[in-house]
């Protein structure tokens, strides 16, 4: 069932991927796993991915409007030349606008193959539905952020796309009969939704939409960027070597998630920092944080906030870290937050260097800094403890602040 990265006697294949935010966007550039690049986009024209590398495209298109948003899918894709493949990152947990950017998406497509499985966080697809550890996506608490309720499977998420379901027994069946269905799903003007709990499961997708040659596009999470990575990667990433530890580390903590004050709370047991901003603060009267003098230094948002507020709550923190951030290495929780920083600094691309664990990616700057991203939703008690110690292998000496947080 294997796949070459080249045709026969050809370069191996460029591949172009969008993202709706920065997170999945890192996420998918290392997942890939071969020499490439992130652009902060949506660009008018980036220049398209070279034979053997990868462009990940961030259309930070999540919190746009859905008209907005599939605009921007359709003019990126624009940016794909002959050969290379598409590949259209999604949320696992089916946030942001998956049905009007999947339809723009698949304008022009032979047709999409749809895989939203993520198995490195225990999310699955059976019967057409998202299982978060075996519970249905509609029965957790996943969407407790979201200003809508969670869709009761991946068709529904994908509102009026014409979608056909491939249960797990064809995914698992013999490759020349995935292949196969795949095929028939297309000659019915449908686009096939793959059952899979596995990353072999998702190899088999990935490899028998790719044996069916120009036209037909790639719709997922990681899990699927990873198995077209196994399939295509020149082995472009790798695990990250710690990075020079002569600037402060500077850790922001943009997500709601509930997890986010268990993995600040090891950080602070380590001897990192702490600058909590409440959501009052951000939202009436934000201040300029100075540069941080301590070798690793927490800035998080406290207190509860209307889902409809968040935007306003991570833009305001990104302009309130913007003067510390400027000589720092840096960490981003959430896809939004880790933009919205990157934005206030006038940073437009990133080159992946590595991951420090699932999600957890380490890129460069231009200028050589060291940013590492990862979604809100990733990681466990130690996550953001596994990060610094992956930077900052040395520990931690506490470097005395002023009562407020900020350094003198």
């Amino acid at each position: 069932m294997s796949l070459s990265a080249a045709g026969p006697g050809g370069p191996a294949r460029p591949v172009l991927a969008l993202a709706d935010d920065l997170s999945g966007a890192a996420e998918t550039a290392v997942a890939l796993h071969s020499p490439g690049r992130i652009v902060l986009g949506p660009v008018p024209a980036p220049a398209p991915p070279a034979p053997g590398e990868s462009l990940v495209l961030d259309l930070d298109s999540r919190q746009l409007p859905a008209a907005d948003a599939a605009r921007a899918v359709r003019d990126a894709t624009l940016a794909a030349v002959d050969g290379t493949v598409l590949f259209k990152k999604v949320d696992s947990l089916l946030r942001g606008n998956l049905a009007a950017e999947a339809a723009a998406y698949a304008q022009g497509a032979r047709g999409v193959v749809i895989a939203t499985a993520l198995p490195p966080a225990m999310r699955s697809v059976r019967g057409g539905v998202v299982h978060l550890d075996g519970v249905p996506l509609h029965e957790t608490a996943a969407w407790r952020a979201e200003t809508r309720p969670a869709p009761r499977s991946v068709a529904e998420a994908l509102g009026g796309l014409p979608t056909a379901p491939v249960p797990l027994p064809a995914v698992r069946g013999a490759f020349g009969a995935l292949r196969e269905t795949l095929r028939a799903c297309f000659a019915q003007g449908r686009h096939p939704v793959c059952d899979a709990e596995t990353e072999a499961d998702l190899d088999a997708i990935a490899a028998a939409a790719l044996e069916l040659g120009p036209g037909v596009r790639l719709l997922g999470t990681g899990g699927l960027a990873g198995a077209v990575g196994r399939l295509l990667g020149t082995g472009g990433t790798h695990s990250p070597a710690p990075a020079h530890a002569d600037r402060p580390l500077l850790v922001v903590v943009g997500t709601a998630e509930p997890a986010a004050r268990a993995q600040v709370a090891h950080l602070l047991a380590d001897g990192a920092h702490q600058v909590p901003l409440t959501t009052r603060e951000l939202l009436h009267s934000p201040q300029r944080l100075r540069p941080p003098v301590a070798a690793v230094t927490v800035v998080r948002i406290t207190g509860a906030a209307s889902p409809a507020l968040s935007r306003r709550l991570v833009a305001a923190l990104a302009e309130s870290v913007a003067d510390a951030a400027r000589d720092c290495d840096l960490v981003l929780t959430g896809g939004e937050t880790a933009r919205r920083v990157l934005d206030v600094l006038r940073i437009t691309d990133l080159r992946p260097a590595g991951q420090i664990h699932h999600g957890a990616v380490l890129s460069r700057t231009p200028d050589g800094r060291s940013v590492v991203t990862r979604p809100g939703s990733y990681g466990g008690a130690d996550s953001l403890r596994r990060i610094v110690r992956a930077l900052r292998p040395a520990p931690v000496r506490p470097v005395p602040t002023d009562p407020t947080g900020v350094a003198p």
